[in-house]
Parts: structure tokens; C-alpha cells; sequence
């Protein structure tokens, strides 16, 4: 199977149509029928259903398309000069909201350094859709807190943080001698959107514990939850580099949990099979040497 084949199913995958897509790659509807039916053949599998004149993604279809992302790119790549490209085309790069906030600003700012002609677009979004837009080979490559759920995806561990609890400053659980995650659970909580990394690795700690937690509330914002808190809404759970300004200033009180530790491991995540550039490898041992040395 040639690379224009997988151009053409790309098209069609993309606009569930024969004729959109034969429109848009400037050929007859029939080449592009065809060139479809040749990949079934050539596989032995269907990659759509049709029916009542519409098509419809098969498993199999879904899987290719993952694939021939991959492969196409890496043929454009290859077309338009790979060392030219790697100092100065794009870097499409995701984090999730924590390293987001914490960590992006400065990697990018030293690794512009090193390649200023090398353009970085970085897209900020909770853990789930940050994979889902590496598996679409909308991003490149990601750093993603507490946990990397979708398969295909490669990851490379490293520095470690961890959630700490807020509440509002004076509240009773403060002042207990001791602290256990069941000793909250008649709290109200104020937590993260499903599909973020603080929520999903959050919703396993509980279930470790045999606990189930109906938040009061869910955002997409740490700020609004860190607001709540401190008008005494609930009680949550947050990274804590994101808010230990928040507790030196009074804002919010924190207190330790006596049996967890909330400890969880960040991931510099890419696509199975995406190819790993220079730059790509650069950033990555970047990344290791600023937080290595923080």
C-alpha cells in the first residue's frame, strides 16, 4: 500500500464522506472509492460500514486511522527535509492544567533558547483531552500530572508531586490529632472536571481506600475552587505548587492526611508511533534537567 492510499483514507476517515473527500484530494469519486476498496482488500478487513448511503467507522477503520496519522506525517516530514524541519518548523506540545502552570512557562522560554528559529505552540488542557489530542496527532508530545490512561501512548517518568488538602482556615478537621482520608467523608468537596489528572488520580486514591465521593462541586478552574473553599463551600484537593501561595497568604489551611500521601508521578507522554525528532529529544532531557535541579 503506497502513502497516497493513506492520504485518501485519512480524507474520507475525516469527512465520513466519498464525495467531500474526493473533492477536497481533487480526484473522481470512483478513484477514491477504490483506493478505499483496495485497502480492504489489501488488510482483509472493513475499515467502513455502509449503509443507507452513509459511512460508518469500523474498529478496524478507528485503529488504521491512529496509524496512518502517524505515517503520513512522517513522510511529509521526510518530503520537506527532516533537519531543516527540526530547526525551524513546529512544535505542537500539550500539558495538562498543572504543569500547565508551573512547569511550561519556563521549559519553553530556556528551550527557545536553544532553538529560537523552532516555532512551539503549546495547547493547556486536562489530562484526558491531552492524550485524546496526542492520539489524533494534534500535539506532538505532552506533560501530563498523576496518570497516562489511553494505550499507544509512550511515557517517560519524571519529578514526582503530590495533592494536598485545602480547606478553609479554622475549620475542625485542623485541629484533629489525627487525620484519616475516611475521617472527610462527610465533607462537602469542590473538585476537578472529570477527565482532568488531579480527578482521575484523585477518584483511584478514594477507591483504594473503598471510599465514593459525590463532589458539591466540579470545575475546570483551580482558582474558582480555591475561592469556595475559602468562603467555606468544602474542601478539596489541589496540586501544591498550585496553591502554596494561597496557603502562605492565609487564603486557604492545609493539613496533612495521616494514611495517604497523595504522592503521584508527572509523564512526558508522545504517540507510539510518532518519530522522536532532535528537538523532541531535547525538550524531553530538558525537562529532566529543570526538575532534576528544582
Amino acid at each position: 500500500m503506497t502513502v497516497k492510499h493513506m492520504k485518501i483514507f485519512i480524507q474520507v476517515y475525516q469527512t465520513q464522506n466519498i464525495t467531500r473527500a474526493a473533492g477536497l484530494l481533487h480526484m473522481t469519486q470512483p478513484a477514491v472509492s477504490r483506493a478505499i476498496q483496495e485497502l480492504e482488500k489489501y488488510y482483509g478487513v472493513n475499515l467502513f460500514e455502509r449503509m443507507n448511503h452513509h459511512l460508518y467507522v469500523t474498529e478496524s477503520g478507528r485503529q488504521f486511522y491512529a496509524h496512518a496519522l502517524h505515517i503520513v506525517e512522517s513522510f511529509d516530514l521526510m518530503e520537506k527535509g527532516l533537519r531543516n524541519w527540526d530547526e525551524s518548523g513546529v512544535l505542537r506540545v500539550g500539558a495538562s492544567i498543572s504543569l500547565g502552570n508551573f512547569l511550561m512557562p519556563q521549559l519553553v522560554t530556556e528551550f527557545q533558547k536553544r532553538r529560537p528559529n523552532l516555532q512551539i505552540k503549546v495547547r493547556i488542557h486536562n489530562g484526558l483531552a491531552i492524550q485524546n489530542e496526542l492520539m489524533e496527532n494534534s500535539l506532538d508530545m505532552a506533560f501530563i500530572e498523576g496518570g497516562v490512561v489511553l494505550q499507544n501512548l509512550v511515557t517517560d517518568t519524571f519529578a514526582d508531586d503530590h495533592l494536598v488538602l485545602i480547606c478553609p482556615p479554622g475549620h475542625p478537621i485542623l485541629a484533629r490529632e489525627t487525620l484519616n482520608l475516611i475521617d472527610l467523608q462527610d465533607c462537602s468537596f469542590l473538585l476537578r472536571e472529570p477527565g482532568s489528572a488531579g480527578r482521575t488520580f484523585l477518584d483511584h486514591v478514594f477507591a483504594l481506600h473503598n471510599l465514593y465521593v459525590e463532589p458539591a462541586w466540579e470545575s475546570v478552574s483551580t482558582h474558582a475552587i480555591v475561592k469556595a473553599v475559602n468562603a467555606g463551600l468544602g474542601v478539596s484537593f489541589l496540586p501544591e505548587k498550585l496553591v502554596e501561595a494561597d496557603i502562605a497568604a492565609g487564603v486557604v489551611a492545609t493539613r496533612p492526611i495521616d494514611d495517604e500521601t497523595f504522592r503521584r508521578h508527572n509523564f512526558i507522554a508522545w504517540h507510539q508511533n510518532k518519530l522522536l525528532t532532535p528537538a523532541m529529544r531535547e525538550m524531553i532531557d530538558l525537562c529532566h534537567t529543570l526538575t532534576d535541579n528544582a
